[in-house]
């Protein structure tokens, strides 16, 4: 089944005091890259949800968006240097003997001493976490699939008109390709006649004639081109990625598509070459979009 590289799929969970959504966007690549950008204390997770989300993405850019929030999550904890707040007890009662101060050390004047207090996040253990966070990912992957095959049956649908179009051309090629032979000869023998006032070697004709012929003839870039239309066409049918198939084969499609340009010296088939040319380069464009 063709699917496209492109998509956007989202997931979400809830449990005991927690909410997780997963986002997940899709773009073309030609390998398959994934970026996790979750909270930090749950990065131990990460490799987890790649494996998971590799189960769906086989090609293409994929970022991946997590949001962990809920009353669980998160509890904050103060923690207390005692000695070092001890150290400033001390030196804050010397202080006020030594200057005469009658008031004595508030809290207030203790808590100013940033460095003695910490808080620490408490955060839920991750492998406690993992099965609620894995679930809002299948549901995000399975949803991105979803686009991702809705997309892809349009861009089968245009490619397959397309290629349609491809054969036809290569129909027309193929009709032309034994008159480039006939029209190399009429020019020649119209150039003979006119520097020779009309007497013309009809044998040495024939030669060059048979030797221009040799060198255009495109027959066998005509088969490899409809060999590679008919391999197009069934690899486009088949289950699982096919994308670098198909680019693989437009890549030879071009090649014969330039040989036979470079063969056929004839305005008429160049033309249809040009066209040719112009249908396999909208095909590759579609092409880059499918994994």
């Amino acid at each position: 089944m063709v699917k496209s590289m492109t998509g956007y799929g989202l997931g979400f969970r809830n449990g005991e005091g927690i909410s997780i959504t997963v986002e997940i966007k899709t773009v073309n690549h030609r390998f398959c890259e994934q970026t996790v950008r979750m909270p930090k204390q749950y990065a131990i997770l990460e490799d987890a949800v790649k494996k998971t989300i590799a189960e769906y993405i086989h090609r293409g850019r994929a970022e991946i968006f997590i949001t962990i929030d809920g009353d669980n999550v998160k509890n904050q904890k103060m923690v207390v240097d005692w000695q070092l707040l001890d150290e400033y007890y001390r030196v804050l009662e010397e202080m006020r003997v030594r200057y005469g101060i009658n008031q004595p050390v508030s809290i207030p004047e203790l808590l100013q001493n940033k460095d003695c207090f910490k808080i620490l996040d408490e955060t839920i253990n991750a492998a406690e976490l993992e099965p609620l966070l894995l679930s809002a990912v299948v549901d995000a992957a399975a949803n991105l699939s979803v686009m991702r095959q809705a997309e892809g049956r349009e861009l089968k649908a245009s490619i397959s008109a397309l290629l349609q179009n491809v054969g036809q051309v290569t129909d027309q090629l193929k009709v032309l390709a034994p008159k480039v032979a006939e029209s190399y000869r009429d020019r020649l023998k119209e150039k003979l006649e006119r520097y020779t006032s009309g007497l013309i070697d009809e044998n040495r004709l024939l030669t060059e004639v048979a030797i221009f012929a040799d060198k255009a003839d495109i027959s066998e870039e005509l088969v490899r081109m409809y060999s590679h239309i008919h391999q197009f066409a069934s690899i486009i049918d088949e289950t699982g990625p096919v994308g670098r198939k198909l680019d693989f084969l437009l890549q030879e499609m071009n090649r014969e598509a330039n040989t036979i340009g470079a063969k056929g010296n004839a305005a008429d088939l160049a033309s249809v070459v040009v066209e040719l040319k112009s249908l396999l380069e909208k095909i590759r464009e579609q092409v880059q979009n499918i994994e």
